[in-house]
């Protein structure tokens, strides 16, 4: 049985044992984008009702959204937006009962400055707490050479070792783009979309001694969700990388921790079977994002006057109760929520939490 955790945030060893759990009980958690207190509450309400522990991470456009589209200095913004953003899932998490891991999005070598804001405001909050401000970076260089991104990343390792973070990493591209990183490679026989099994070795021997990673290994994943036969997962590449590894290097079966982005859209099939060969992350925008906003659009079609004056101009009431942000805004997170209690389910995590 999994030792169990305190509810919350979860960083440093803690998080090592919340991923080894899901893999030794061969369920993922969802990875969700979010850019609002509004959805971070939404994903919150809804893990508590799975009692299911969940991961909760900001693109650079999310943060900046958060931080506020018109502040003045951008890249600045990013990161207080990333701040707040944290903080907010700091005070609010524990009360919800379960275990919630912080994770910043793709960062390509553009948005490096970000990630160098990130800890320079992280160092300053693991002092004043006793504990990292995210749990987990992601660094994506996976269009660059593998060389250059594997040293890029074992250097960033080595500022995030010391408070107790992790890194995620790329090998291989996730197709398709996500808050302008990424580039359009689709088509089910584009060759970058695959990642090779010797790539994710040399990754392992270079990075396993300097801390906890992840990788983010392609199998044909792309960002969004696209016609039948457009993508074509493969996840025997997952299986396959795991094989090496364990021969190459003495390791466990399914050792490598690993991340499966791009997951709208897949089967439930796809899903768990690339769940079996050790992933433990899946992220999910795309289909959220339009659960979030669909029932908005409902909401607005059902109340349209509200939407139009102040007063009724059939009845000369007024129409407050209905326009009142916080009516549609609800509806909103409940279809994110009704969304997330399916993927869950897909990911197997639903009654599995580690919190105590």
């Amino acid at each position: 049985m999994s030792e169990k955790l305190r509810p919350g945030v979860v960083t440093g060893k803690d998080y090592e044992k919340l991923v080894q759990a899901c893999k030794a009980g061969n369920y993922a958690l969802p990875a969700i984008n979010v850019t609002s207190s509004s959805t971070v509450n939404a994903v919150l309400e809804a893990a508590a009702r799975n009692k299911s522990d969940v991961i909760i991470q900001v693109s650079n456009g999310g943060a900046a959204f958060f931080g506020g589209p018109a502040y003045p200095d951008g890249m600045k913004g990013k990161v207080l937006g990333a701040v707040s953003l944290a903080r907010h899932v700091h005070l609010m998490a524990e009360g919800y009962g379960v275990c919630v891991v912080l994770h910043t999005d793709h960062a390509n070598r553009g948005l490096l400055p970000w990630i160098d804001g990130l800890l320079e405001e992280g160092t300053k909050f693991r002092a004043e707490t006793g504990k990292p401000l995210y749990t987990s970076h992601m660094i994506d260089l996976s269009e660059e050479p593998i060389e250059e991104n594997i040293e890029t990343c074992a250097s960033y390792m080595e500022k995030m070792a010391p408070l107790d973070m992790s890194l995620e990493i790329e090998l291989g591209v996730t197709g398709g783009e996500e808050d302008g990183v990424g580039t359009e490679h689709t088509g089910a026989d584009n060759p970058k979309l695959y990642t090779q099994p010797e790539d994710v070795a040399l990754a392992y021997k270079r990075l396993s001694p300097l801390g906890h990673f992840s990788i983010a290994a392609s199998f044909g994943n792309v960002h969004g969700v696209y016609k039948p036969g457009n993508v074509k997962l493969r996840p025997v590449i997952l299986k396959d990388s795991q094989a090496l590894a364990s021969q190459r290097f003495d390791l466990d079966e399914n050792a490598l921790d690993l991340v499966f982005h791009g997951g709208s859209g897949s089967s439930a099939e796809e899903i768990r079977e690339a769940v079996s060969y050790g992933v433990f992350k899946m992220n999910v925008d795309t289909d959220l994002q339009y659960a979030y906003s669909e029932p908005v659009g409902a909401y607005v079609n059902a109340n349209q006057n509200a939407f139009l004056a102040q007063i009724d101009p059939e009845t000369g009431k007024p129409l407050k109760s209905a326009y009142d942000p916080r009516k549609w805004m609800r509806q909103a997170e409940k279809g994110l929520g009704a969304k997330l209690d399916e993927i869950f389910t897909v990911l197997g995590s639903p009654g599995k939490t580690l919190a105590s």
